[in-house]
This record gives C-alpha cells, sequence and structure tokens, in this order.
C-alpha cells in the first residue's frame, strides 16, 4: 500500500466523510485517505436520533442559528455565512439524498434511516476513490517542513495536509498539546438531572413548559420539562445543562434548581391568579382539577397537567379534602412557591440518550475560522467536535461538522 497521500484525515466520523468527499469532489487528482482507530466508520452518525440520523435543524439564518451553540456563537458566525442549514440540505438533496422538517424544526432523511445519510457517504468515498482504512489508531504526529507525518500501530502515513475530525478523543487531544495547543478539558454538556423528590416520584411521563434556574447562578433556561423515573429530563433541562456544562461540573452536579411551573409568570402574578379562584371557585375541591390544565395565554402558554397540580397541592399542606374557600393564607403561599419556584436538589446526571456530548476540545482562540486551520501550525486543519464547540441537541452538532468540513475542504482545494 502506498502511504503518501496529498490529504490525510484523522477520524471517520462525519466530519471526517463530508470533509473527504468535498475536497475530492472540488479536486478530484487528489489522493486522500481517512484514518479510523475503530472497525467501523460513522457509528456517531449510526446512533444519532434514535436511528434516524438527525441531520440538521430547519433555521436557515446564521445569526439565529449561532445562537443554539454554548460554545462557538461569535466563530461560527462567519463559518454559517458560508455554509448553513440551507446549504446542507441542497447538498444531500443533490446527492440523493431527500430531508424532512419534522414539527420542532429537526430536520431528517425522508427514509428516517441513519444508514441512508451512511449509504451516501460510502457510496461517494468509493466513487471518489477516496481510501478508508479502518483500525488505525494514531500514535505520533510529527510536522516537517512541507510535510506531515502520521504514525499509526500498523504504519506510517505521510501526507501535504493534515485534518483533524477526531472528535471527544483524549488520546488525539494529548497529542496535539504537546504541539502547542492548548486543550480545554473536556466536561459532559448535554445530560439530564438525578433528583429524587416525592413531588416528582409518581409522576413519571408528565411534563410542563417551565422555566428552570440554576439557585445562586445566572444559569436559567425555559423550555419542555419532562418528569422521568430518575428524575428531569426534556428540552429545558438540556440546554440548561449545556450552557451551564462547566458551573455545573464545578459543582461536582451537586446543586439546587427551582422550578417555575408557570414558565415566565411571577409570584405576585401567580398568587393574584389563585385568589381569583379563591372567589370563583369556593366550593369546588382544591386538588381535584388543575386551574391551568390547559395553555393559558396569561401564563406564558404554560400548563400544569392535573397531576403535576395534585402533588404540588399536596406539597403545600392541603389535603384532598380541602376546599378552595376553606384556603389559609399560609397555604396559598405555599403553593404560589410551589408553582412560581419550586425547589428540588440535584445529585447527579444521567446522559442523554445515547448521545453523548462535552464540552471542550482545541481552543477557539488557536484557529483561523476562515479555514479552520491551525494558527500554529501550517497545513493543519480542524472540523467537527475535536474544537471547543457544542450545540444543544436537534441537528446543530452535525451542522458545525457539515459546516467546518465544508470551509477546510474550501481551503485546501483553494490554496
Amino acid at each position: 500500500m502506498n502511504s503518501k497521500y496529498d490529504i490525510i484525515i484523522v477520524g471517520g466520523g462525519a466530519a471526517g466523510f463530508f470533509t473527504a468527499i468535498n475536497i475530492a469532489e472540488q479536486n478530484p487528482k487528489l489522493k486522500i485517505a481517512i484514518l479510523e482507530r475503530g472497525k467501523n466508520v460513522l457509528e456517531k452518525v449510526r446512533i444519532s436520533g434514535g436511528g434516524r440520523c438527525n441531520v440538521t435543524h430547519a433555521c436557515f439564518v446564521p445569526n439565529e442559528l449561532v445562537k443554539f451553540y454554548p460554545r462557538g456563537e461569535k466563530e461560527l458566525r462567519g463559518p454559517f455565512h458560508q455554509f448553513c442549514s440551507g446549504d446542507t440540505i441542497e447538498w444531500f438533496e443533490k446527492r440523493g439524498v431527500a430531508l424532512k422538517i419534522e414539527d420542532d424544526g429537526r430536520m431528517f432523511p425522508t427514509s428516517d434511516s441513519s444508514q441512508t445519510i451512511i449509504d451516501c457517504f460510502l457510496g461517494l468515498t468509493q466513487k471518489l476513490k477516496i481510501e478508508v482504512l479502518t483500525g488505525q489508531s494514531v500514535q505520533s504526529l510529527f510536522h516537517g517542513e512541507d510535510y506531515w507525518k502520521v504514525e499509526t500501530h500498523h504504519e506510517t502515513f505521510s501526507c501535504r495536509k493534515l485534518v483533524m475530525t477526531t472528535g471527544n478523543n483524549p488520546k488525539i487531544w494529548e497529542l496535539l498539546a504537546t504541539m502547542n495547543h492548548t486543550i480545554i478539558p473536556p466536561v459532559p454538556s448535554l445530560f439530564t438531572f438525578n433528583i429524587k423528590d416525592a413531588r416528582i416520584k409518581d409522576l413519571m411521563g408528565v411534563s410542563a413548559l417551565a422555566k428552570v434556574k440554576v439557585k445562586n447562578t445566572k444559569l436559567e433556561a425555559t423550555g419542555p420539562l419532562l418528569i422521568t423515573h430518575w428524575g428531569m429530563s426534556g428540552p429545558g433541562i438540556l440546554r440548561l445543562s449545556a450552557w451551564g456544562a462547566r458551573i455545573l461540573a464545578e459543582k461536582n452536579y451537586q446543586f439546587v434548581l427551582e422550578v417555575n411551573w408557570l414558565n415566565d409568570v411571577t409570584f405576585d402574578e401567580a398568587m393574584e391568579t389563585l385568589k381569583e379562584l379563591k372567589q370563583e371557585h369556593a366550593k369546588k375541591v382544591v386538588s381535584k382539577k388543575s386551574p391551568f390544565d390547559l395553555a393559558d395565554a396569561r401564563f406564558a402558554g404554560a400548563r400544569v397537567p392535573n397531576r403535576l397540580w395534585e402533588s404540588l397541592v399536596l406539597a403545600s399542606n392541603i389535603s384532598n379534602e380541602t376546599k378552595w374557600a376553606d384556603l389559609t393564607k399560609k397555604q396559598l403561599t405555599d403553593l404560589t412557591n410551589q408553582l412560581t419556584n419550586g425547589q428540588f436538589q440535584v445529585n447527579g446526571k444521567s446522559t442523554f440518550k445515547e448521545e453523548f456530548v462535552t464540552a471542550g476540545g482545541i481552543d477557539l482562540r488557536e484557529i483561523n475560522f476562515k479555514t479552520m486551520e491551525s494558527k500554529w501550525h501550517e497545513n493543519l486543519f480542524f472540523a467537527g467536535e475535536i474544537v471547543n464547540i457544542d450545540a444543544i441537541t436537534g441537528g446543530f452538532n452535525f451542522q458545525n461538522a457539515w459546516t467546518s468540513g465544508f470551509i477546510v475542504a474550501n481551503a485546501i482545494t483553494n490554496s
């Protein structure tokens, strides 16, 4: 096997394949190899989105799209003006993969199978004569005057330009650290909260639109909150975990979560509403039916399902038989607190499904975002999650892979 290449891409994931294919399509004469340490390529693509592959998100404005990235918002603005979600859709459709938009904006192949994306990539690498070499775990990197040397367990490769797309790979980060790159230590980003609390013990599957806040910090988020058998999950919690990745790691995932089950409704507004309900429903039993069971514009779209309402009523020391007319001032205050500022002790985290995302990687200040080239080493490029960029769930991490890979390909073929 000839181990000399024009381009070597280390990492056989989404960013690696997308980069290689775009380079080869623009310049078919280049000799390109993808080195993958595992037995199989595109494994993360295979399992993403529950096996359906959440390719991108239907947010087509770069300045809006960047807001979904806790780390990388400022740096991705320029790249997204070069290659955004709309370009991703066009790219795949031109290559025979149609995408569809779901109600929440997530985009999947119309086939609902990640295998469609994998087949597209594998078919194109074959057609474009890109070599895909598995079982190649990189052990060392050496930068010569006008070449790169890459040593794996089995072989030594050389190339003119080197692209690193290894995602969250501590061994590769260690190698790059020896080459003067600063590595921001990785911490989990998308995770759910472990909470044992009588108020939510038997409410698995109940969801509500809520505002959540980490006590004594500025961290807060709004979104659907899902009660699970281990605690709390849902987009609101995941968003909070992403933006709070470093702060929550420092707290060792032990903190108090403040939940406003009425979203943006304040304590005073909620109290006023409960006083009105006390007058209107004087003879009715408080716990029987949630007055917030239907989403109401007055309550910022919030809805408190009956089971949750009953649990919060009981937590306010209001019995199952108490009528609205009999509520004391203290009980009204307690119930208002439970609704707008419930305090829940979080003890640990759980991985969100199978999608393990980390915050961390190569310091963004050491990358030229017009080319994705290293500022310290000529002809060394990065794409995907190897850099300190991550996003919330919804197709945004893949969009970063496509965009950064496209930019690397352009930089290499235009140089």
